[in-house]
C-alpha cells in the first residue's frame, strides 16, 4: 500500500472519531514515522543515531550520498563511512574510524554528551573516533549534505540561528569531491592531506598522502612515506605547470577522455586566507571524484551509466618522467625519447653511467655564469620545482632578467601568469628539480647560461635554418614528383580497397548468417546481426595464404581428424607457426561450433585459454586458425606409460593449477560469463614451456550476469566428464565444468581415464575406484606410480580431496573454481565429501539412458592443438 493512501486511512480514521487534539497528534505522529522510513533521514541529533546492528543510515537530500557502517573488500571489520548512494559499486568517499574499526556489527555513530560526533561500540565506551573539537554547546546535530559534506551544526541559544563547527570536507580520507575546498586554511593553519588507504580491504592510513606544499610558491604534492614521488608544479594563471591537463584528460590521450573533455571546470585560490583547489562540475547530474590509490596513483574517474562502472579521466604519475626529480637535478626529461634523460645547456652527467643521478656544470663561475651570461628558453616545459622560488608580481619578463641578473644564485625564470604574458615573474634561485619535456600545453622556462652556451646555440640556430631551407626545396621538389605517382597509386588502390573492403564485409555477415539459431542469444553485445557484424574483432584469412602455409592441406601437414573435420600444421609468410582446424564438408554440428568458437573465443584473453588467430570463410571452405602448441595435448602425456614419466608433480601441479585459472577466467573475470561444457584432457593444450591452454570452445554457452544455469534437449559433451544434471536432466552451468575438472585433476593424479576397468570391475570408474580407497585411508595408492618418490604426500593428499569435493553428485555442494584455486593454494581446513554416486558406464543403447549428442563426445582422436571432436 502507498504512502499517500495510508495517510488517507489514517486521517479518514481520525475524522470519525471527535476530532480532538490527541487524535490529530496521533495523524502527525504516524505520519512522520512513515514518511522517516519511506524517504529516509539526512540528520542526526542527540535523541537520534545510527546503528549498525540495526542497519540503519543517513541519505543526503536529493539521494546522491548515503553514509553508514560499510565492511571493505573482504574485511570483515565495520567502519563508518560515506558513498555514492546512486552508484552500484559501493564506492567509499570518506571514513570516520579508518584507524580503530569495529570487531562486529554493534556500532553506534551519534551525538555524543559534549555535543560531538562519535562512533562508539554497542556498549557505549570511550569513543572509537570523535570530531573532538571544543563546543560552544552541547545542542548540536549533524547532516549529510547533497554534496557529500557531513557537516556539524550547533544551534545558538540565544537567537537560534545556527552555525557549521566541523564538517568532513576539511578532513578528507582519500577523496575530493566536487565543491570541496581543497589545500591551506591560513585562517586556522588546517592544510589538508588525502592519504591513501592501505588496501581495498584496510581504509587504515598507507604510504603515500596528497596535498599543497606552502613553500615559494604552493604546489601539490604526492608524497610516499614523506619523500616527494610527483609534483603538480605552482599555478601559471590557466592550470598547475604540470598538470595542463587536469580538466580536459589531453595528456595521456585515452579514449575515454574525448567523450568527457570539459565536462569539469576548477579554480585556483590563493589570497591572504587560504590557498586552495575547487573541482565544479557541470553537470551535476554526473558523478566524479578525485582518489589516491593506495599504489600511490591519484586520478580522477567518472561513472558511467551505460557501463556501469567507473571509467578513469586522469591520473599522475603516468609514467617515469612524472615521478619526482626521476634524472636528477638540472636535466629534464623527455618520455617520447628513447633516452629520457638529457642534461640542460651547459650541464653534463655526473656520472655518464647513470644519468638519474644529477647534472652538473660544465664550467665553474663564482658568481652566476660569468660575463656574456643570458639566457635561452626552453620552451614547452614542465616548470622547476618551485619550492625555493620568489615571486614579482609587477615585474615584466625583461625586468624579471635582470632582476634576476643581479642575484648570483639565479637559475632561471618564467613567466608568473601565462594568461597576461609579460607581467609578473617567478625566479629560481638554487637547484633545478623535476623539469619535464611536453609536446604542448607546457609553459616556457629561461634558463641562465653562461656566453659559450649562447654562442653555440645562435650558431646552431643559424646552421639549423641554412639547412632547413635547403631542406624544405628538396621535400617541396620531392613532394611534386611523388604527388602525380600517389595520384595514381590512390586511384588504383581506392578501387582495390574497395572490393576488399566489401568482400571483408560479406565474409563477416557470412560468419553471422551461418547458423539460423543464434547460440549467442544471451550475449548483451551480440543482441543483433548488425551489433555482432560491429563488434565481431577477428582476422580473415584468405584462402590463398591458407593452401600456401599448409602446402596445399597436405597429408604430411595433417595433425588429425574428428567430428569437426581435419586439422594442419601451417606456417605463414612471416614464419609464424599456426594450427589450422578445416571444417568437413558433412559435419552439420560443425557449422555451429565453427560460428560459436569465432564469435566467443576472439573475445576472450587469457594466458591459460587457446589463442584464436582468425578463420577463413571462402567458397565452401570454412576454417579456424590457431597459435601452434608444440606439445599438444595433455592426454598425449598423462595416458602414455612412458611420456608420462617426463611430467613430475611439481609440472602437474602448475598445469592443474593453470586449468583451474583458466577456468575461473570462464567464470567469473571474463566480461562474458561462459561455461565450457566439455572439459577434458584431450582439450588442454600444452605450450612450449608445458603451460596449459583450454581449447574447443565450440559447444560453449554464454550466462547473462544474473543466469546462474540453463537447460538444454541436446547434451553434448564427453562421457565420464558431464555432471549428472547436464547427462541426466540437460542442465548445466559453472557446477557443470567444476565436474569435469574435477575428473580432470583426478586424471592427472593418477595417470589413468575415468572411464576404464578396476580390479577387474565393470562396473567402475576412476571417481568410484578413489572413493573407495579415500574411504579406506589408502588414497595415495591411486598416484601414478611414476611421481609417487617425487611428491610431497600432503599435497598430492590436498588435491585428491578437492577433486573428489569437485565430482559430488549435487551441484550445491560443489565448490565454484574461486574456492577451488583457494584450497589448492592454501592449508586450509577442507569438508569432507560424500561419496559420489552416479557414473555413465551404461550402454548407450540402454533405454533408460538419456539421449546425448555424440558428435562431439565419442571420437577421443588426439592431435597438436586442438582436440577435433
Amino acid at each position: 500500500m502507498s504512502l499517500s493512501k495510508i495517510l488517507s486511512l489514517i486521517i479518514h480514521a481520525s475524522m470519525d472519531t471527535k476530532r480532538t487534539l490527541f487524535s490529530n497528534a496521533i495523524v502527525l505522529f504516524m505520519a512522520s514515522i512513515l514518511f522517516a522510513s519511506c524517504c529516509g533521514i539526512d540528520i542526526i541529533n542527540q535523541t537520534h543515531f545510527i546503528s549498525d546492528s540495526k542497519n540503519e543510515s543517513l541519505i543526503s537530500s536529493i539521494g546522491n550520498f548515503k553514509l553508514g557502517f560499510f565492511s571493505p573488500g573482504n574485511s570483515p571489520s565495520r567502519y563508518v563511512g560515506i558513498w555514492f548512494n546512486k552508484v552500484s559499486k559501493q564506492t567509499v568517499v570518506w571514513v570516520a574510524n579508518r584507524e580503530i574499526p569495529l570487531n562486529k556489527s554493534a556500532g553506534i555513530f551519534k551525538i555524543a554528551a559534549d555535543g560531538n560526533l562519535a562512533v562508539v561500540d554497542s556498549k557505549g565506551r570511550t569513543p572509537l573516533w570523535s570530531t573532538n573539537i571544543s563546543m560552544p554547546n552541547a545542542n548540536s546535530s549533524a547532516k549529510l549534505l547533497p554534496s557529500g559534506n557531513l557537516v556539524l551544526v550547533v544551534k545558538n541559544n540565544s537567537d537560534n540561528s545556527e552555525s557549521i563547527v566541523w564538517q568532513s570536507f576539511d578532513y578528507p580520507t582519500d577523496t575530493i569531491l566536487p565543491g570541496m575546498r581543497f589545500g591551506l586554511n591560513r585562517e586556522t593553519g588546517l592544510n589538508q592531506f588525502l592519504t591513501s588507504w592501505k588496501s581495498s580491504d584496510d581504509p587504515a592510513p598507507g604510504d603515500f598522502s596528497f596535498g599543497l606544499n606552502p613553500n615559494g610558491s604552493p604546489q601539490y604534492f604526492l608524497y610516499r612515506n614523506l619523500a616527494p614521488y610527483w609534483r603538480g608544479g605552482p599555478w601559471n594563471g590557466r592550470s598547475l605547470s604540470g598538470t595542463p591537463d587536469i580538466s580536459t584528460g589531453v595528456k595521456s590521450n585515452r579514449p575515454d577522455f574525448s567523450n568527457e573533455a570539459g565536462f569539469l571546470n576548477y579554480s585556483f585560490v590563493s589570497n591572504k586566507q587560504g590557498t586552495y583547489i575547487t573541482f565544479y562540475l557541470r553537470n551535476t547530474s554526473v558523478f566524479s571524484s578525485m582518489v589516491l590509490e593506495p599504489t600511490g596513483i591519484v586520478k580522477r574517474v567518472t561513472w558511467r551509466e551505460d557501463s556501469q562502472d567507473w571509467a578513469l579521466f586522469w591520473l599522475e604519475p603516468d609514467g617515469s618522467c612524472d615521478v619526482y626529480a626521476n634524472c636528477g637535478s638540472y636535466s629534464i626529461c623527455n618520455f617520447n625519447n628513447a633516452i629520457k634523460c638529457s642534461c640542460l645547456p651547459g650541464f653534463e652527467p655526473l656520472s655518464p653511467h647513470d644519468w638519474h643521478s644529477r647534472c652538473v656544470e660544465k664550467r665553474k663561475f663564482q658568481c652566476g655564469k660569468g660575463a656574456g651570461e643570458g639566457f635561452l628558453k626552453i620552451a614547452n616545459v614542465k616548470i622547476p620545482d618551485a619550492t625555493r622560488t620568489r615571486a614579482y608580481t609587477n615585474l615584466s619578463l625583461k625586468e624579471c632578467e635582470m632582476e634576476c641578473l643581479r642575484s648570483c644564485n639565479c637559475s632561471g625564470y618564467a613567466s608568473l601568469d601565462i594568461n597576461n604574458e609579460g607581467q609578473g615573474c617567478l625566479a629560481w634561485y638554487g637547484e633545478l628539480n623535476d623539469m619535464q619535456q611536453y609536446t604542448d600545453e607546457g609553459q616556457d622556462f629561461h634558463l641562465r647560461v653562461e656566453a659559450g652556451e649562447l654562442a653555440a646555440y645562435a650558431k646552431n640556430s643559424s646552421k639549423s635554418s641554412t639547412a632547413t631551407n635547403w631542406i624544405v626545396r628538396v621535400i617541396v621538389l620531392f613532394a611534386i614528383a611523388l604527388l602525380l605517382l600517389f595520384v595514381s597509386i590512390y586511384l588504383h588502390s581506392r578501387k582495390k580497397r574497395a572490393r576488399k573492403g566489401h568482400l571483408e564485409k560479406r565474409r563477416r555477415r557470412e560468419l553471422l548468417s551461418l547458423d539460423p539459431e543464434n547460440r549467442m542469444s544471451n550475449s548483451k553485445d551480440l543482441t543483433s546481426a548488425h551489433e555482432c557484424e560491429e563488434n565481431l574483432n577477428i582476422t580473415f584469412y584468405d584462402l590463398g595464404t591458407i593452401r600456401a602455409a599448409t602446402d596445399n592441406f597436405s597429408s604430411e601437414r595433417k595433425l588429425g581428424e574428428g567430428g569437426f573435420g581435419p586439422v594442419y600444421k601451417g606456417k605463414l609468410s612471416n614464419g609464424k607457426e599456426v594450427a589450422i582446424k578445416r571444417l568437413s564438408k558433412s559435419s552439420e554440428q560443425g557449422i555451429d561450433e565453427f560460428k560459436n568458437e569465432v564469435l566467443l573465443i576472439a573475445k576472450l584473453q587469457h594466458r591459460n585459454l587457446v589463442k584464436l588467430l582468425g578463420c577463413c570463410i571462402e567458397a565452401e571452405e570454412k576454417m579456424l586458425i590457431y597459435e601452434y602448441m608444440p606439445n599438444k595435448s595433455l592426454d598425449y602425456f598423462i595416458f602414455d606409460q612412458s611420456r608420462k614419466a617426463s611430467l613430475e608433480w611439481e609440472k602437474r601441479f602448475e598445469i592443474i593449477m593453470g586449468i583451474a585459472r583458466g577456468i575461473l577466467y570462464l567464470h567469473q573475470d571474463s566480461r562474458l560469463r561462459i561455461i565450457h561444457r566439455d572439459l577434458k584432457t584431450s582439450n588442454v593444450l600444452l605450450d612450449e614451456e608445458m603451460n596449459a591452454k583450454i581449447s574447443d570452445f565450440g559447444t560453449a554457452r554464454i550466462f547473462c550476469a544474473n543466469q546462474n544455469q540453463a537447460n538444454t534437449n541436446r547434451v553434448v559433451g564427453t562421457f565420464g566428464y558431464m555432471s549428472p544434471e547436464y547427462a541426466l536432466d540437460g542442465l548445466f552451468s559453472v557446477k557443470s565444468d567444476v565436474f569435469s575438472f574435477g575428473v580432470l585433476l583426478l586424471e592427472i593424479i593418477s595417470g589413468r581415464k575415468n572411464i576404464g576397468f578396476f580390479k577387474e570391475d565393470l562396473s567402475s570408474n576412476l571417481i568410484r575406484y578413489t572413493w573407495n580407497l579415500w574411504k579406506d585411508g589408502n588414497a595415495l595408492e591411486m598416484m601414478d606410480l611414476s611421481i609417487r618418490q617425487s611428491c610431497p604426500s600432503s599435497e598430492v593428499l590436498r588435491c585428491i580431496h578437492v577433486g573428489l569435493l569437485c565430482v559430488q553428485d549435487c551441484a550445491a555442494n560443489r565448490p565454484t573454481m574461486s574456492e577451488i584455486i583457494f584450497m589448492l593454494s592454501t592449508d586450509t581446513t577442507l569438508p569432507s565429501p560424500t561419496q559420489p554416486t552416479f557414473s555413465i558406464t551404461r550402454s548407450q543403447n540402454d533405454p533408460s539412458f538419456p539421449a546425448i549428442d555424440t558428435s562431439s563426445s565419442v571420437n577421443q582422436v588426439t592431435i597438436s592443438l586442438v582436440d577435433a571432436r
